[in-house]
């Protein structure tokens, strides 16, 4: 937060935003690569992925209870939430380069969906874990965890000086149904677009708990039969004349499983270590935010413990309710309704959490991020430059394109 929000004008009307958030990211990794420092190594990168997956529910929920602050907000521009979704069939344009690049059937699992947790599991399910379709979506999930959230943010920035779209079109686009990317997404919009911060934090948030909740059917009933189709026609013109893939072989026994579906027993111990965390993270981003926004620091930290506790509460109700529902929906549900107008929690809780800037959580997130990726740098460096350029394109591929039927959605509904 010291260095701050630095613009790079490409021209009069074009900008690319560099966030502190970006710096964090970039200082995480480096502290984990750089030899001579010794302190940050193997054991706490796999510390600081498993704080992840609590600093992931802060995130939710910090959006969440903005959507419930702009409930009917929400649901006046409901058509266009619902409908930009389409926009997640965007990652296939990817699969036409991919076959020409000379990638097989692991096109189908790279560009059938954005590869984050959810889809890999669908695909290991579906295609096996030896399968080149396994192959394929691991390459952009580990690619998507080290450039994805770095690039979207660019992307959104240029995006929004660019494309004349409207600014709520780009935040319901950034619910790509990952938390990281979809904060990273937003925080450019917030600081191009301040007047509307609340406005865009809520649909935002509203966007990705739909992608949460309706993603992985879109992926098992419309996206992977579209790219199996695609690649039965598409592969005799683009793909190669052999039978052969390319070398992309890394080693993806090291690639993490499905952190989200992590359902160990809940016991006081472990409650005890998130509470741990999540005291300490709070305090990190309320002494973040007084730097960049000079808010008192109490009450940042009184509004990071509010949601801490939800996040607490999310992350326990996955353990204890014998239903395969992941915490991350739990914690939405539970943020959207606590800060309804109206619930006698609204006005406490959004006083206190509305003094947070979603920048300053982002920015202590992605430090830890930073570390932990450094655990995948080595597959992440034998993947090569033909994966990393598929994998950018899945990822502008449904950002702009749920960002246009958003916008042209607003447009005929008379929203905007």
């Amino acid at each position: 937060m010291f260095i701050g929000v630095k613009e790079i004008k490409i021209t009069d009307t074009i900008s690319i935003l560099l966030l502190p958030l970006i710096y964090a990211l970039v200082m995480g990794l480096a502290l984990y690569l750089a030899k001579p420092i010794k302190f940050v190594g193997s054991k706490q990168s796999k510390v600081a992925e498993g704080a992840m997956v609590l600093f992931i529910g802060v995130l939710i929920c910090k959006l969440a209870i903005a959507s419930g602050q702009a409930i009917s907000s929400i649901f006046q521009v409901g058509p266009a939430l619902i409908l930009q979704q389409i926009g997640n069939l965007g990652t296939l344009l990817a699969l036409p380069i991919a076959l020409f690049f000379g990638f097989r059937r692991e096109v189908i699992g790279m560009t059938s969906s954005i590869c984050r947790e959810p889809n890999l599991g669908v695909i290991i399910d579906k295609y096996g874990f030896k399968s080149p379709e396994t192959r394929g979506v691991l390459a952009v999930f580990v690619i998507g965890s080290i450039l994805g959230t770095p690039f979207i943010s660019f992307l959104s920035s240029i995006s929004a000086s660019l494309i004349p779209m409207h600014p709520y079109a780009y935040a319901m686009a950034s619910g790509v149904g990952s938390a990281s990317m979809n904060a990273a997404a937003l925080a450019p919009l917030m600081h191009m677009f301040p007047s509307m911060a609340t406005q865009l934090e809520a649909f935002a948030g509203c966007s990705n708990l739909l992608s949460f909740c309706f993603g992985i059917y879109m992926c098992i009933f419309v996206s992977l039969p579209l790219a199996e189709r695609m690649y039965t026609w598409l592969s005799p013109l683009f793909g190669p004349k052999d039978e052969e893939t390319i070398d992309d072989e890394y080693a993806i026994e090291g690639v993490k499983h499905d952190k989200y579906a992590t359902t160990d027993d809940l016991t006081i111990g472990k409650l005890e270590r998130w509470g741990t965390f999540l005291v300490l993270f709070s305090f990190i981003v309320a002494v973040g935010n007084f730097i960049g926004f000079k808010t008192p620091i109490v009450d940042a930290f009184i509004g990071m413990l509010l949601i801490s506790i939800i996040t607490i509460i999310g992350m326990s109700l996955e353990r204890l309710i014998p239903w395969n529902i992941q915490s991350i929906i739990y914690i939405s549900l539970i943020g959207i309704f606590v800060a309804i107008p109206g619930v006698p929690t609204a006005d406490f809780l959004v006083h206190y959490v509305s003094q947070i800037d979603l920048t300053t959580i982002c920015t202590a997130f992605l430090a830890y991020v930073g570390i932990a990726i450094g655990n995948d740098w080595e597959e992440f460096k034998k993947i090569g430059w033909k994966g990393i350029i598929i994998t950018l394109i899945v990822i502008s591929g449904t950002y702009l394109c749920s960002a246009a039927i958003a916008h042209f959605t607003l447009i005929a509904t008379g929203m905007i």
